[in-house]
């Protein structure tokens, strides 16, 4: 394949992850979301676990209180979880855009 075909990249770009102050707690917010969310859906599972086991065996209300905590803990991480993951995601897309924008203008492709 020609060389002169493909596009130049920079070694350096402006909107660099390791510079960017925003990026970089961006992706800092990113990995604890992600721990959140693991965390949450984790104890959802657990909430599900429990209730088998409950349903098999002679119901208590240690069950009960067991999986009310699951369940509100988790519905507790996940929400804002979910929400963060969403806007970091549009947060990326929009800077992707802006940097896709910019190259175009620059004339570089």
């Amino acid at each position: 394949m020609n060389e002169s075909a493909q596009p130049r990249r920079q070694s350096q770009p402006e909107g660099d992850s390791t510079t960017d102050p925003v990026r970089q707690r961006r992706s800092v917010i990113a990995l604890w979301t992600g721990r959140a969310s693991r965390a949450g859906y984790s104890l959802y599972g657990l909430a599900i676990v429990l209730f088998i086991v409950a349903f098999l065996s002679d119901w208590g209300s240690g069950f009960s209180t067991a999986i009310t905590v699951c369940l509100v803990l988790g519905s507790i991480l996940l929400a804002p979880a979910i929400v963060l993951g969403y806007a970091i995601k549009a947060a990326e897309r929009e800077d992707s855009d802006v940097e896709r924008r910019r190259n175009r203008g620059s004339g570089e492709p």
